[in-house]
C-alpha cells in the first residue's frame, strides 16, 4: 500500500480510518522491499520509527497531538539526527552518531513526525544527479534508467515512490527544486534565513537552505510551516513571522488573477529540450488564462549565474571541509606515517571525486594573489544577480520559468563531464545566489513520460505567495500529478 501524502495521512489519523503504527508499519515494508533497487534510504530507522509512531498514536487518543502527528516523514542524510547515523554520504563521516538534533529535526519531531530513515543524497550535497554518493547512485522512480536530480535525490525518490508522506531536503544551487522537477514532484526552497541552518551539515554557508519535497503545495506548506522560523543558534536566522503557507495553499485558482507573472527572457535559451519548452509556456498561458497577467522581464546578470555559482559554492566549500582532517573530526587513516600522512590520506581515502575536484577549485579561488580576482568579483557580481531580480520584482509579482532545461538524462551520461553536469541547474542557482524562495511543481511530461517542472520565484519572505500560486497552478492543471 502506497504511503498516502501529508494532508491525506492527518485526514485519516484525525478519522480513525489509520493510525501511525499502520502508516509507518506499511512504509517500512515498502523501503524494505524497494530500497536496494532504489538506492533511497542510506539508514532505515525501523525501531526508532515504530517507537515514534506509539508515541504519536498515544498523543492523538490523548488530543495533544502537534501539527505533523504520526505522518511518516525522511530526512535528507545531512540533518544531524540524535542517536542516527548521519553520513551525508561520505565514507568520511561513515559512522558518525551526532549526539543532538538540528533545530529542523527538533522542530519535526515536537510536531509529532515519524522518521523513516535517512535518504541518499550526493556527497556533501555537491551534486546534480545523485550519483556522487558514497553509498552508491539513487534510481528515479518516475524515469526508470534515468538520474533523480540532485543533489536532494533519495528525498526526491522517496516522495516520488510513495516510500514516505514528505521528506527533507537542502537546497544549495537548486537540490531540493531540480530533483522535485525530474521526479514529479513538488519542492520548496525557503528564503534564505526563514529556516533555521543549524544542525546541517555545511556544505556552502551562505547558500544552503532546508526545505520541504511533497506530493502536492499543500503538502509542502504544512511541512514549511513546522521548520520555519527564528533560531538564536543559526547567525543567519531571520526574525520574520511564519506564514499561514496551508492556509494559502487552499486559496484555489482565484490565487492568480490580477496577478503579475513575470517570465525572464533570458530563461528560454538554445539547447533547452522543446518539451521542457512547451510545457512550460503551456503552464504560464494557463495563469494567464485563469486571470494573471504575464510580463517579460529581463535578468541580465543570469549568463554570469553558472560562473558565480560555482566560484562561491567551492570556496566556501573548501573553508567549511577544511575541518575534516582525521585529527579533530572525520575518518581516521589507519597507521600513518606522520601527520602530514594523516591528512593526505584521511582526506584522500574519505572524500570522493566530486567533492575533492571542489575543495581544489575553491581553494585555488581563495587562494593568496587570486581572492580579489575571483572569489570577491564573484561576490559583487553576485550582488549584480539580486539587484536584477529586486528590479523585476519592482514590476511583477511572481516569476515564472523552467525549472530545469531538459527532463532526467540518462544514468552515468553526464557523471565524467563535470561543466555539463553544471549547466543542469543554470535555472536554480540564481534563486540561491539571491536567497529568495522558488518552488517547483509538476507541468508536464515529455513523449517518453519523465516529468517536467515549472520553477515560480518570489520577493523575498513571500513564501505564501509561492505556495497561494503553485497551489493555485495545481488545480488549474487538474490536481495533483
Amino acid at each position: 500500500m502506497d504511503t498516502p501524502g501529508v494532508k491525506e495521512a492527518l485526514e485519516q489519523l484525525a478519522s480513525g480510518v489509520t493510525t501511525s503504527r499502520a502508516l509507518t508499519e506499511s512504509a517500512l515494508a515498502q523501503i524494505d522491499a524497494q530500497n536496494d533497487e532504489l538506492g533511497a534510504f542510506i539508514t532505515v530507522c525501523h525501531n526508532e520509527a515504530l517507537a515514534q509512531a506509539d508515541a504519536a498514536d498515544a498523543a492523538l487518543a490523548a488530543g495533544t497531538g502537534g501539527a505533523l502527528c504520526g505522518v511518516p516523514m525522511a530526512l535528507k542524510d545531512i540533518l544531524v539526527t540524535r542517536g542516527v547515523r548521519t553520513t551525508a554520504a561520505s565514507k568520511i563521516l561513515d559512522n558518525f552518531i551526532p549526539p543532538y538534533d538540528g533545530t529542523v529535526v527538533s522542530k519535526l519531531r515536537a510536531a509529532g513526525a515519524v522518521f523513516l530513515g535517512k535518504t541518499n543524497q550526493d556527497e556533501f550535497a555537491m551534486g546534480s544527479s545523485g550519483e556522487n554518493s558514497a553509498f552508491g547512485p539513487t534510481q528515479n522512480p518516475a524515469a526508470p534508467g534515468t538520474i533523480p536530480g540532485g543533489s536532494s535525490s533519495g528525498s526526491a525518490a522517496a516522495v516520488a515512490a510513495h516510500l514516505c508522506s514528505a521528506a527533507i531536503g537542502t537546497d544549495t544551487g537548486g537540490s531540493i527544486r531540480q530533483p522535485a522537477a525530474m521526479t514529479g514532484t513538488v519542492g520548496l526552497k525557503p528564503t534564505y534565513g526563514r529556516v533555521s541552518r543549524f544542525g546541517v551539515v555545511a556544505f556552502a554557508s551562505s547558500l544552503d537552505q532546508v526545505g520541504p519535497m511533497g506530493r502536492s503545495v499543500w503538502d509542502v506548506a504544512k511541512v514549511l510551516e513546522v521548520i520555519a522560523g527564528y533560531d538564536e543558534r543559526d547567525s543567519t536566522s531571520m526574525q520574520r513571522p511564519v506564514g499561514a503557507y496551508a492556509a494559502a495553499a487552499e486559496r484555489g485558482p482565484d490565487a492568480v488573477r490580477g496577478l503579475r507573472v513575470g517570465v525572464p527572457r533570458e530563461y528560454f535559451v538554445d539547447g533547452m529540450q522543446p518539451a521542457v519548452e512547451a510545457s512550460v509556456r503551456a503552464a504560464i498561458a494557463q495563469l494567464k488564462e485563469a486571470g494573471a497577467e504575464i510580463c517579460e522581464v529581463s535578468l541580465p546578470h543570469t549568463k554570469y549565474a553558472v560562473a558565480t555559482y560555482y566560484l562561491v559554492a567551492t570556496a566556501e566549500a573548501s573553508s567549511n571541509l577544511a575541518r575534516y582532517d582525521g585529527v579533530r573530526y572525520g575518518r581516521r587513516a589507519a597507521e600513518p606515517a606522520d601527520l602530514d600522512d594523516l591528512y593526505r590520506r584521511s582526506r584522500g581515502e574519505g572524500f570522493g571525486a566530486e567533492v575533492k575536484r571542489r575543495i581544489m577549485l575553491g581553494t585555488y579561488a581563495l587562494s593568496s594573489g587570486y581572492y580579489d580576482a575571483y572569489y570577491l568579483r564573484a561576490q559583487k557580481v553576485r550582488t549584480l544577480i539580486r539587484r536584477d531580480f529586486e528590479a523585476a520584482f519592482s514590476d511583477v509579482d511572481i516569476i515564472a520559468t523552467p525549472t530545469s532545461p531538459s527532463v532526467a538524462f540518462p544514468m552515468g551520461s553526464k557523471v565524467s563531464d563535470p561543466l555539463e553536469m553544471y549547466l543542469a541547474d543554470i535555472f536554480t542557482i540564481s534563486c540561491n545566489l539571491a536567497g529568495m524562495p522558488g518552488l517547483s511543481v509538476p507541468c508536464g511530461k515529455d513523449d517518453d513520460g519523465a516529468p517536467i517542472g515549472l520553477q515560480l520565484l518570489a520577493p523575498w519572505f513571500e513564501e505564501e505567495r509561492l505556495c497561494a500560486v503553485g497551489a493555485a497552478y495545481e488545480a488549474l492543471r487538474g490536481g495533483v500529478a
